[in-house]
């Protein structure tokens, strides 16, 4: 027999039992974006790897160790998209969305990162991003906070969540800061984890992102990124958080929150929790207005934020917040001869008068028993059971039902949705 072929680690499947959620999860989403004016865009999941080295970063974790890379038959490097955001500002310069113009864009889809698997975390995996683009104030920040702080309320995971904020300030105060963290760490490089050794080269902000416990000891008595902040940018993050308080958003200052990608500057924030164990960000983004430019377009400023869909389903069936599925409104079965055939018609003119309805037509030819023991299985509301000139109605909680004929079927649909 044939060795069977399962998927490859770390990219799961979502199986019918699961997909409810997952439904339910994307409904939510879509409808907050359209609230807010934002306009669905598709991007592929493959792209040139350049995009990605130009715009994560060529010495983050992202572009060193987890990027699914290789070369096509023609010879060109292509990556699986590990982000959304460099895509969508691609595609915004391609096809001249973003130059003297505002955008509010959100995608959808699935991201690719050679990381270790773990609970909520996949090497395939799923993001929702919400990306704004053509405004530079700091209203604009306040807005998609405020659109993830909805949709926290309307899965009702508010009291879960908590907001943190920081602001990198501008590339001019940011490598400032740079130079200024990097002297004070040189002094205790001894005493630093291998991983913050290594960025004090590359990315010596990243240190400040580290789990040694050693490494945050030290970085306790390191220079404040706020002490570097410029007049404009201390204004702008204070336009936002006077934006949040005058919403009612509660919020924290994070000074060792950076990112893990290069192209953010100013504000960034992430929403966390205490209910998934260490990896606790269910929402994380910022501004990157450098990044439109770095790409190939116009100078624009953008914000945005990305939600790991795997890690928001986990954290609402965590805590209960996943409405049931959806169950079988009308199973419908022949009882004869002429019921067998007669009755996909019958499902068809359900369907026809109440679309909201969901109908199953039995299949297989079985004892009538066995019939009723598959309707009652499928969870079905109603057995609509089909003879020769006329229909029963069994309500699968109450066995007793008087027969219809076919000219009550719209009447007879009418008592079904009284009966909810």
């Amino acid at each position: 027999m044939a060795k069977n072929i399962q998927a490859i680690r770390g990219m799961n499947d979502i199986l019918p039992s699961q997909s409810p959620a997952w439904q339910y999860v994307e409904g939510v989403l879509r409808q907050v974006a359209a609230q807010y004016s934002y306009q669905e865009i598709r991007m592929p999941v493959l792209e040139s790897t350049d995009l990605f080295k130009r715009s994560i970063g060529e010495v983050t974790d992202i572009v060193e160790k987890e990027m699914y890379t290789f070369d096509d038959r023609n010879g060109d490097s292509l990556t699986l998209r590990p982000e959304g955001t460099a895509s969508c500002v691609r595609a915004g310069n391609e096809h001249g969305l973003l130059y003297n113009q505002t955008q509010r864009l959100w995608y959808l889809g699935p991201m690719f990162r050679h990381e270790r698997p773990q609970k909520g975390r996949y090497r395939q995996f799923h993001q929702f991003g919400i990306e704004a683009f053509g405004m530079e104030g700091p209203d604009i920040d306040a807005e998609i906070i405020l659109l993830s702080a909805r949709l926290w309320q309307l899965f009702g995971i508010a009291d879960q969540v908590e907001l943190q904020l920081n602001s990198l300030a501008s590339n001019e105060a940011r490598a400032r800061y740079r130079d200024a963290l990097r002297e004070f760490l040189r002094a205790h490089e001894e005493h630093l984890d291998e991983d913050s050794k290594r960025r004090l080269d590359t990315n010596v902000l990243r240190v400040l992102d580290s789990k040694s416990p050693e490494t945050q000891a030290i970085l306790a008595n390191a220079p404040r990124l706020s002490e570097y902040w410029d007049d404009e940018s201390r204004a702008h993050f204070d336009g936002l958080c006077q934006r949040l308080d005058a919403a009612g958003i509660n919020y924290s200052l994070n000074e060792r929150l950076v990112r893990g990608l290069d192209y953010y500057n100013r504000t960034v924030f992430e929403w966390v929790t205490t209910e998934l164990g260490a990896q606790g960000t269910v929402c994380a983004g910022g501004r990157y207005d450098g990044l439109v430019e770095q790409l190939g377009g116009k100078a624009t400023p953008a914000v945005g934020f990305a939600m790991g869909m795997e890690r928001l389903v986990l954290l609402l069936e965590s805590q209960g917040k996943i409405p049931p599925a959806a169950s079988i409104d009308v199973y419908v079965m022949g009882a004869t001869e002429t019921g067998e055939l007669n009755a996909p018609a019958v499902a068809e003119t359900i369907r026809n008068l109440q679309p909201q309805l969901m109908v199953q037509l039995h299949s297989g030819a079985q004892n009538m028993k066995k019939k009723l023991a598959k309707a009652d299985k499928s969870g079905a509301t109603f057995a609509l059971v089909v003879r020769d000139n006329d229909y029963e109605l069994k309500h699968l909680r109450n066995r007793d039902a008087e027969p219809v004929t076919a000219a009550a079927i719209p009447d007879l649909l009418g008592e079904m949705q009284k009966s909810y």
